[in-house]
């Protein structure tokens, strides 16, 4: 399934990451999914919301950089090397994993990792 992520730049420093998610709370957006990939002086916000139109605006608007792109959310069995069998699957394509994250809720009592693709469409006819 394909899902609207939200990509923020943050500056890596004390209440920076409060102050995005008071943004996104007071535009009455819930927050489904967040992670944080940093270095010493930035970081990089990924998050799944459950309104991605109303959370953009609100942290542009707050001053914030934050683009939504199109990501894939993959049911993984919970079973030793389901994974695995993905990654062997989209690496046979060609298709390299940019990015990948776990959803902190299943969609249907599974656990559903989150990808990044350059070819959205491959991925997602492959993985279906």
């Amino acid at each position: 399934m394909r899902l609207k992520q939200l990509s923020v730049f943050l500056e890596n420093c004390q209440g920076q990451l409060e102050k995005v998610c008071r943004l996104i709370a007071d535009a009455g957006v819930n927050l489904e999914t967040i992670t944080i990939a940093e270095t010493k002086d930035y970081g990089i916000l990924r998050a799944i919301v459950d309104k991605p139109d109303e959370a953009t605006a609100a942290l542009k608007s707050g001053g914030f950089f934050a683009k939504e792109i199109e990501v894939l959310a993959v049911e993984v069995d919970d079973k030793p090397g389901a994974l695995l069998k993905i990654l062997e699957k989209t690496s046979e394509a060609g298709l390299n994993i940019e990015y990948m994250y776990a959803l902190t809720r299943p969609f249907d009592k599974k656990p559903v990792m989150v990808m990044s693709f350059k070819d959205i469409g491959l991925a997602e006819s492959l993985l279906q």
